[in-house]
């Protein structure tokens, strides 16, 4: 035998045996290590560590004083600024650029609003509640008492927009029904409970709808607060219906003025079809699943529809309306709004042309002829929304972002928005331009207090 060439034999394989062993261990370190790494970050983002140990630069609170108050979720104890989230809405109003250009400069900031366990807990105790709200400063007149509104309210989301537009319109005369989706976040849902059960004249629809977008449900939803509406002991001369993205533009004073002056007419778009929306309603849909989505959407068959019964000739408008009470209890005792009803259950978008429909109806209370001319979004001064294909033509150009071709104001359109003439508006979200929405709440409570003063009667105090 040839010395060492044993040893030189057994060189090779215990040479690659250490490779392997050099090899798999470090490996198995590596896989720990990455995931040792994914666990702690997990655990800094699920505990929020980041935000206390690295504030966020240029934060801008929305509502500072309540978002910093002890009855919510306080996530934003560090914060010591209140004079960086103070605006001059007077300034903004009267379009003062270095104002203005405040609010731009506020939302390039990150942007932090309450959230919907935030507002579940702030409504958590009524009194707190109020008084946090100040709802014992609301006045009301003797003339506004005389003719309560009733509101139908359809939300889904963003529970501190819901209570802003509830704070903004309510008066202790009036009535209120919350409709929420039944496919809502649960701390949305414990939110408008709490927010109902913190008002006697405010309160959730005894029915509840998970809606589809453009389906049959979402004209249901109101619906389902119509007839709640029609059983309260409140007797309200007219009903107006918002979503959890409106905003009025004038006072309940000014709003019962303009009401006044429709003489129990109804007030709402309604126009001939043009043909881009005529097969809405003349195929068959079907509710089907998105693909790769969670949405379901009323999809066009090609299976034709029957003429609407009863000879009905449809227009097409908006699903918001002003309607008074006598039309709204015709609808409910009206074998023809049923039968219309139950035709209109597989088109696309039903509520765009339900009540546009109804009120062409010859002989309905507050009735418009079908011979009279269409009555555009811009006539019906219902609520306000701006198409971007529009703007330049019909109203100035928009000044916060769009969703789906409609605007989201900015707080350079306030005063366009309240001298335009419309009663509300749709879309404003506080994440875009929380100065809007803070400036047009407080110039509605100081036109508020400017008519009720001019008025012959002398104000009460809202109760709660």
């Amino acid at each position: 035998m040839v010395p060492g060439t044993s040893s030189g034999f057994c060189a090779q394989p215990c040479r690659m045996k250490v490779l392997r062993c050099c090899l798999k261990y470090p490996l198995q370190h590596k896989v720990f290590i990455v995931f040792l790494t994914l666990w702690l970050f997990s655990l800094v983002k699920l505990l929020n560590v980041g935000r206390l140990l690295f504030p966020p630069e240029g934060l801008y609170i929305v509502e500072y004083s309540l978002s910093t108050s002890p009855f919510v979720r306080n996530r934003y104890t560090h914060v010591k600024d209140a004079a960086s989230h103070e605006v001059n809405c007077s300034a903004i109003y009267e379009q003062e650029p270095l104002e203005v250009g405040k609010s731009l400069e506020i939302r390039r900031r990150h942007i932090v609003d309450l959230e919907d366990d935030d507002v579940a807990a702030m409504t958590s105790d009524c009194d707190i509640y109020h008084s946090l709200r100040r709802y014992h400063q609301k006045l009301v007149s003797g003339e506004e008492r005389r003719f309560p509104v009733a509101y139908s309210l359809v939300v889904h989301k963003d529970a501190i927009m819901v209570e802003r537009l509830l704070h903004a319109i309510y008066a202790q005369h009036n009535v209120y029904c919350i409709h929420y989706d039944l496919k809502s976040p649960d701390a949305f849902q414990v939110a408008m409970k709490n927010l109902a059960k913190c008002f006697p004249n405010v309160f959730i629809a005894s029915r509840l709808e998970a809606v589809q977008y453009a389906h049959i449900s979402r004209l249901q939803a109101d619906l389902n607060c119509l007839s709640d509406l029609l059983k309260s002991s409140v007797q309200w001369k007219y009903v107006i219906n918002l979503c959890g993205q409106d905003f009025p533009l004038k006072s309940n004073f000014e709003l019962v003025s303009e009401l006044k002056k429709l003489n129990g007419a109804n007030m709402l778009e309604t126009v001939r079809p043009p043909n881009s929306k005529t097969e809405r309603f003349t195929y068959h849909h079907e509710l089907r699943q998105v693909p790769h989505d969670s949405v379901r959407l009323p999809v066009r068959t090609n299976v034709s529809k029957q003429a609407p019964p009863h000879h009905i000739e449809v227009f097409v408008g908006s699903a918001y309306f002003v309607l008074s009470q006598a039309f709204v209890n015709y609808i409910f005792n009206s074998s023809l709004v049923t039968d219309f009803f139950a035709w209109s259950q597989d088109t696309y978008s039903p509520d765009e042309h339900f009540w546009a429909t109804l009120v062409r109806v010859p002989g309905v209370p507050g009735e418009i002829s079908r011979s009279a001319q269409d009555v555009s979004d811009l006539q019906s001064k219902t609520r306000l929304v701006k198409w971007n294909y529009y703007e330049g033509v019909f109203y100035p150009s928009c000044t916060g972002t769009h969703l789906r071709s409609v605007c989201i104001y900015g707080a350079a359109e306030l005063r366009w928005l309240i001298k335009d003439g419309h009663w509300f508006a749709n879309k404003f979200d506080s994440k875009v331009d929380p100065v809007l929405i803070k400036c047009l709440a407080e110039k509605l409570e100081e036109q508020q207090r400017e008519w009720i003063s001019l008025s012959s009667e002398n104000p009460t105090v809202t109760s709660v």
